[in-house]
């Protein structure tokens, strides 16, 4: 999967010259026939060219703007027809004003500049189109759901259905059981409104889910066999990579798919985006774990309780669920390296709150402090199905260090009360907020994809729904900058140390700070911080 990723995101950025129309609406002479219009859709033309790996659409104008476009079934089947959009007749919609997105309308990837600061990267921004290229009673959708469960996953499978039948008139929309494999291994499930009415009051997903199982060509073959137009594909980082894959492949066979990806990721570790979905009920049920943990702590003489949330390489839940708690005096993220023994240690900041407050509340990230308990327990590098690094319990590591610490360097006896709530959070349904998110990211990808779009996800960025290209969300994660303010905020709410050391601070500026707009020669004036400019 990884190979056939890297070939789809081969290239080297183009202007609009080189990728073909940027802007592309009504897809050409509607009176042409073609043979997409006496062919099946999903059928392979004779006469179609097998494609190469598509390049990253870039267009570039004044003032430093820059569109970071997504692919169009244009661009590879050009003469496509298109057909005047079904909501313009639909009774909800048509009495909204400008409903439909405006063609030129695109979204900054950033909102804070300075006055000289270049217009930077954009990205189009989500919607309805007055054209598709998809006739209601030729779509053929599919759902897939893959990797572990999260909050909304059975919303946002509710919301396409609704979206595509309820906007669009389509009738044929099946869920694909049991993730990738189910395409070549599995049954499929006709989904209905009547048959997803009421399931995003459950948790889970009524498609069923697994880790692996991914065949680039067998899935495609599947596609294309079962006549399937519209792909909808939920799941994180890995799975959004086999579906950018799926794109390419779509593509170099000339099939008239389109392939839409949703991020899914309890921990919102997918960058670009203002934050993935279920996440806020994450962070909500986190509070019931973190109060049954400072109840114990109050309710016993010297006791600790301790909450590990979910977190393998990103610490937003725990960071977020700590500042909304109150209760917590320590937080530890895989972000911000720590150390146990020693002066301004873990231990001896623990040590020292129980003997001033009697108590005190833990909050641990699972993917936190993995190095030391590698190395403490000399465990193995294997993985799971997707490719995961299995990790260590730092929750039991942790509290095995503790208890040995006040048992062999302190004569003060103590209670600890360990919770891992994972999987009950995992479990849960959505909340109010994110119900209303996963509607919103469910129906832009419906309209991105009858609008033609396709080797895309969807997300909001800076409060707007937006279309972007697979590459700019599988090429790194999104992570806690421990030098940015929300950070430091944490830090004020426990009155914890940093436990970092100078160079650990000096690493993390130069790595983790997120890029500025700034142009080079303004970087030095406006008094940023540069290597040349720390000083140890």
């Amino acid at each position: 999967m990884e190979e056939a990723t890297d070939a789809a995101l081969r290239g080297s950025a183009c202007d609009v010259t080189a990728c073909g129309e940027a802007f592309h609406e009504d897809g050409g002479d509607n009176n042409r026939k073609t043979d997409n219009q006496r062919k099946p859709k999903v059928k392979l033309s004779p006469r179609s060219p097998i494609m190469g790996p598509s390049q990253p659409k870039v267009v570039t104008g004044d003032h430093g703007y820059v569109l970071e476009d997504v692919p169009h079934l244009i661009d590879y089947i050009p003469h496509l027809p298109t057909y005047p959009n079904p909501l313009q007749d639909n009774p909800a919609y048509a009495v909204v004003k400008q409903y439909f997105v405006d063609m030129d309308d695109t979204v900054a990837q950033k909102i804070v500049v300075h006055a000289k600061s270049p217009r930077g990267t954009h990205f189009r921004r989500a919607g309805p189109r007055q054209k598709v290229y998809f006739k209601s009673d030729d779509v053929h959708a599919c759902i897939v759901t893959c990797g572990g469960l999260c909050p909304g996953l059975n919303t946002v499978i509710r919301e396409i259905v609704g979206s595509l039948h309820d906007m669009y008139g389509v009738t044929r929309i099946e869920g694909i059981e049991g993730g990738y494999r189910g395409f070549y291994s599995r049954n499929t499930i006709p989904l209905t409104p009547k048959v997803v009415n009421g399931i995003h009051k459950r948790g889970g997903t009524i498609i069923g889910t697994s880790r692996g199982g991914y065949d680039n060509k067998k899935i495609v073959n599947s596609i294309q066999d079962r006549g399937i137009n519209q792909v909808y594909i939920i799941g994180g980082d890995g799975t959004q990579k086999g579906a950018s894959a799926i794109y390419e492949e779509v593509r170099r066979r000339g099939l008239q798919v389109a392939v839409v990806g949703i991020p899914k990721t309890i921990d919102n570790d997918i960058p670009v985006i203002d934050k993935s979905f279920g996440f806020d009920t994450a962070v909500e049920e986190a509070q019931r774990a973190i109060n049954a943990a400072h109840v114990e702590a109050e309710s016993n003489e010297n006791c600790i309780g301790l909450v590990k949330l979910m977190g393998r390489n990103s610490g937003f839940i725990a960071m977020y669920a700590t500042l909304a708690s109150r209760d917590v005096d320590c937080c530890l993220i895989p972000e911000s390296p720590f150390y146990l023994e020693g002066p301004g240690g873990v231990l001896e900041y623990i040590e020292k709150r129980i003997k001033e407050n009697g108590h005190m509340v833990i909050v641990v990230a699972e993917g936190a402090g993995q190095d030391l308990v590698a190395e403490s327990l000399r465990t193995n590098d294997d993985k799971d199905a997707s490719g995961n690094k299995f990790l260590n319990d730092v929750g039991l590591w942790l509290s095995q260090k503790i208890k040995d610490h006040f048992k062999k360097q302190t004569e003060m006896e103590i209670n600890l009360k360990y919770i891992d709530p994972t999987y009950m959070i995992r479990a849960v349904p959505s909340n109010a907020s994110d119900n209303v998110y996963c509607t919103l990211l469910a129906q832009s990808a419906v309209h991105g994809a009858m609008a033609g779009y396709t080797g895309f996800t969807v997300g909001p960025v800076h409060g707007r729904e937006c279309y972007l290209p697979f590459y700019r969300i599988t090429e790194k994660q999104n992570k806690v900058v421990i030098t940015d303010r929300m950070w430091a905020r944490m830090l004020s709410s426990t009155h914890q140390l940093s436990f970092l050391n100078t160079k650990d601070i000096i690493e993390s500026i130069m790595d983790e700070a997120p890029p500025t707009q700034l142009l080079d020669d303004q970087v030095a004036d406006n008094g940023l911080v540069t290597k040349e400019t720390i000083v140890c």
